[in-house]
């Protein structure tokens, strides 16, 4: 048995190939309260650290087998996603709402004084009205996890996440949002925030779990964190 250091935490990433994931996997390697980072996802992530657990795992549809990895978390950073436009809508709706549903329900029973990060969205409508089913979804997810039991919840609602790295945008929209970010984001900064900033302030308050229990951080408020974290 592995006696952990005090005061040092166990944290699993969600989708760590991903933008925000990627980020929060470097970060969290790096962070100095964190002994141990279980990134589970479907790829490989083609990178090695004495701190990092990888668990290959292909569908999110079924997490029994995950019981065990995350068995002793002390908290969880979800984000798994897919863009609007590159999936059907069912695939849409399978990756945001059933794959957060299946995992939380095996990550609660493994580790239920875990807290939990999640990455939703600007915009997203737990009553279920919106007439955009990004909106629709991400609402549901969000529901369904303060349902769950966990002790701390924390819901991210960012607006356009600049990539901070060059990369292939996945539509139109996001290429133009790309090419005009320094005049986006001088008119509006409390609509943007840089891919970086956002993974930084869902680890950090995932590790600490202070706060509201079920709070909703919408894009004003992650800024705040990261410009004056506590």
């Amino acid at each position: 048995m592995t006696i952990r250091p005090p005061g040092q935490k166990c944290l699993t990433i969600i989708g760590a190939t991903g933008m925000v994931g990627g980020y929060a996997l470097r970060y969290a390697l790096d962070h100095p309260a964190v002994d141990r980072v279980t990134a589970i996802g479907r790829r490989k992530l083609g990178i090695s650290n004495p701190k990092l657990e990888e668990v290959l795992h292909p569908d999110f549809a079924d997490c029994s087998a995950l019981a065990e990895p995350l068995a002793g978390q002390d908290a969880a950073v979800f984000c798994l996603g897919a863009y609007t436009g590159t999936v059907s809508d069912a695939e849409l709706r399978k990756v945001t709402v059933d794959y957060t549903i299946e995992f939380a329900r095996v990550f609660y029973g493994a580790s239920p004084a875990a807290a939990f990060s999640f990455l939703s969205g600007s915009g997203a409508d737990p009553t279920g009205q919106s007439g955009i089913a990004f909106a629709r979804y991400k609402g549901e997810a969000e529901n369904a996890l303060r349902a769950v039991g966990f002790p701390h919840v924390y819901i991210f609602r960012p607006a356009y996440i600049y990539p901070v790295q060059p990369r292939t945008e996945p539509n139109f929209g996001y290429r133009l949002l790309r090419s005009i970010y320094p005049v986006f984001r001088t008119l509006f900064p409390n609509q943007v925030i840089r891919a970086d900033d956002l993974a930084r302030a869902m680890v950090d308050i995932a590790i600490r779990a202070t706060g509201e229990p079920g709070a909703v951080l919408e894009n004003r408020d992650i800024r705040a964190r990261v410009e004056t974290p506590n």
